[in-house]
Order: structure tokens, then sequence, then C-alpha cells
């Protein structure tokens, strides 16, 4: 990872200032599994905490540590309404696990395809976005140049580094991390760390 760090910092002043005060890139990566991509359909749009309760209450019912595609086929709209999972959320778990369980969806198979087949080949997933597909090769993937430009948290970063205004727009953003390939990843995580400080 000092690789990265280099390169960051020789790239863009603004960040190797925020490097200097957050310190050490760390990460809290997940497996690249089933459980992963479910987990991250069930935390959009709350709160951490909040999503955490929510996902205990889910992996109760279904009576595992882990969901897997056949525990959540087996539970009914009573059991997700009651776990706090919205009907929307529902239908992309549901959806998610036939995929998988088809074989449609091979999550061994993802490491070898590139971002952009892989973003492809989860956003056909009801309620995976390009938001979640991302957030799903940075965290458990663990690809080190995405740049999610739709995460409110990496903007407002940006917003508060770069002295940005409500008026930026997506590709002022990606112009901005444009200097941090090949590693856009990290940069990203700064941004998120540089609201804490």
């Amino acid at each position: 990872m000092e690789e990265a760090l280099r390169h960051l910092r020789r790239r863009d002043p603004a960040l190797k200032a925020i490097i200097s005060q957050v310190g050490p890139f760390d990460i809290d990566y997940h497996p690249a599994s089933f459980h992963s991509l479910a987990q991250s359909i069930v935390y959009q749009q709350l709160s951490g905490k909040a999503a955490a309760t929510i996902l205990g209450r889910l992996t109760s019912r279904c009576q595992v540590q882990r969901l897997t595609p056949n525990s959540l086929l087996t539970l009914n709209e009573a059991d997700y309404r009651a776990a706090g999972i919205s009907t929307q959320k529902a239908a992309s778990l549901l959806d998610l696990a036939a995929r998988t369980q088809s074989g449609e969806i091979r999550f061994a198979a993802l490491r070898r395809k590139t971002d952009e087949e892989i973003i492809a080949e989860l956003t056909r997933v009801r309620g995976i976005g390009v938001w979640t597909a991302q957030m799903f090769l940075l965290f458990a993937l663990r690809r080190p140049d995405v740049f999610p430009v739709l995460d409110l948290g990496v903007r407002n970063g940006m917003k508060k580094v770069y002295g940005l205004g409500d008026q930026a727009r997506h590709e002022d953003f990606a112009a901005i991390a444009e200097p941090w390939r090949p590693w856009r990843s990290v940069g990203s995580w700064y941004m998120w760390r540089s609201l804490e400080i």
C-alpha cells in the first residue's frame, strides 16, 4: 500500500495533506461472498446501526450466521417484514438469491472479470445499482481503482477538501480523482476519512 500512498502524495497536494492527518490506509474489507452482497442490499439507505440490527434479525429468521441463497428463499413475506426488511429490499434479496442459486451469478468467478463486467452483471439484479456494485468491488473484491462518484460521503469529502460547492457535477469530482489512477479506491477511502477530521 506504500506504493499507492507515494503515488497519491506525489500527484495531489491536497490529498497528501489529508493522508498526513488521517494516517495509514486501514480499510475494513469483507469477503467476496453472497452474504456480503446481500448485506449491502440490507444496508442501502440506512444508518450503520439500524442496518446492523435489521441484518441481525434477518440472519436470526434464516437460522444462519451468514446469509445464503437457500436461507433467503425459504423465508416468506411475513418473515421479511418481521425482520424490518421493506418489500422492495425483500424483492432485491430474493432476486439475488434466485440468480445465485441458478448459477447466473457465480461469486468465485467474479475475481476473473473486469470492474465493468462485474458492474454489468450485478446491476441486472433488482435493486442493485452502480453504487452497490462499486461498494462490492471496493470492499469485497478489493479492486484498487474504483471511484464511487455516486457516494455521498466521497462527494462531501471532496467538497470539503477541494472547496467545491453544491453545484459541483459528477464530471468535476471525476476530474479531481483522475490523477489518483490507478489508486482511486484509496483516494476515495481518504475522502471518507476526511469527514472525521
